[in-house]
């Protein structure tokens, strides 16, 4: 899938002592499941959709800038980019740094949120995603909007990825958002335009309930 394309067989330390590996078709090696301590389901029975795994925060998954509620049974994983030059390079997309991943698979679907950090507080999030985008190999056809994340001001941009990998170009989204901390992204990518529309529960809802960590 564009870039991560180039990510197959390389690794990318993860704080849990697993690696990253990602390819174009985004099926990552098996990992175990990372939880946030109280995610819990909905009783049965009851009304409202599932509550989901909060992360971001204090002793749960991925220390970030933001706080977000993913859906149930996805697991998260904190990303420590290694001192290997190359592998540090492909965990850095335009201005921003893979901190955190966000599993699917574990809810049937073959795909990530990717959370994405900066360390250059007060950059605009279009500015941010522009550059993101902009270092996609394959990616094509964005087109930006300004929107809101939660309470906070946010960009968001849709763009579609081809390569040697995908059939076809497949559809992926990603938002940003401003923190004191640096610029925060959050990329839904995918394993083909399928899965992508079915895990786009997922991305609304992180949209939906991101805020400011405390």
């Amino acid at each position: 899938m564009g870039r991560y394309g180039k990510l197959r067989g390389a690794v990318v330390v993860a704080a849990a002592g697993m690696a990253l590996t990602a390819c174009a078709a985004e099926v990552p090696e098996a990992k175990p499941s990372v939880k946030a301590p109280g995610a819990t389901a909905a009783t049965a029975g009851g009304p409202g959709p599932a509550k989901g795994v909060t992360i971001g925060g204090k002793g749960a998954p991925c220390p970030l800038p933001v706080t977000f509620e993913t859906e149930p049974e996805w697991t998260a994983e904190q990303v420590t980019v290694s001192e290997d030059p190359d592998f540090a390079a492909l965990a850095r997309q335009g201005t921003v740094t893979l901190s955190c991943e966000v599993d699917a698979k574990p809810a049937g679907h073959i795909g990530f949120l990717r959370v994405w950090t900066g360390d250059a507080p007060g950059a605009a999030p279009r500015e941010v995603l522009e550059a993101y985008v902009g270092a996609e190999k394959g990616a094509s056809k964005a087109a930006y909007a300004q929107t809101r994340a939660g309470a906070l001001p946010a960009a968001e941009v849709t763009f579609t990825v081809s390569g040697e990998f995908t059939d076809g170009p497949k559809p992926e989204r990603a938002f940003a958002v401003a923190t004191p901390r640096g610029a925060v992204v959050v990329h839904l990518g995918g394993l083909d335009a399928g899965e992508h529309r079915a895990m786009l529960p997922a991305y609304e809802r992180a949209k939906r309930t991101i805020a400011l960590a405390g």
